[in-house]
């Protein structure tokens, strides 16, 4: 593939997956929580409790604007402080189970949306292409 077809390429891809992105979050009942809470919450329901440093990190945002993620989060009662265990200067946030519960409730719903929407806009044929595409994708995000 020459590259002016891989940059064309790889601008309809990206289009492509922010519409998706922006259509799924819409069906979800996160639609109410910006696209950097959403993933803070996921990231301390899959990689556990963490400072405000490292989510910022993990984030590629300033510490700053991870507290103000954070602070929106647990007005919200969707996340919880507690003093680290070592350091007592620094607080450690977790996911509580209300943020557990809207966080389930969101992937049901857009998990529910695809399918749907796979199921009445994709032939048998082209679902296969489309799940055949998914390690590339993987790949891809993994580089």
């Amino acid at each position: 593939m020459a590259s002016q077809d891989r940059e064309h390429t790889a601008d309809e891809l990206a289009t492509a997956v922010a519409l998706l992105s922006r259509r799924m979050r819409a069906a979800s009942a996160e639609d109410s929580l910006t696209p950097s809470q959403v993933s803070v919450m996921s990231r301390l329901a899959t990689s556990g409790p963490a400072t405000t440093a490292d989510l910022a990190r993990d984030e590629l945002v300033r510490p700053q604007s991870m507290r103000m993620t954070l602070s929106a989060l647990e007005e919200r009662g969707l996340v919880s402080r507690a003093p680290h265990s070592t350091d007592g200067r620094q607080v450690v946030f977790s996911l509580t189970e209300q943020g557990a519960a809207v966080r389930g409730s969101a992937r049901r719903a857009r998990r529910g949306w695809l399918t749907r929407a796979m199921e009445h806009e994709l032939t048998a044929a082209e679902a296969q292409a489309l799940a055949d595409v998914i390690p590339l994708l993987r790949r891809l995000v993994r580089s």
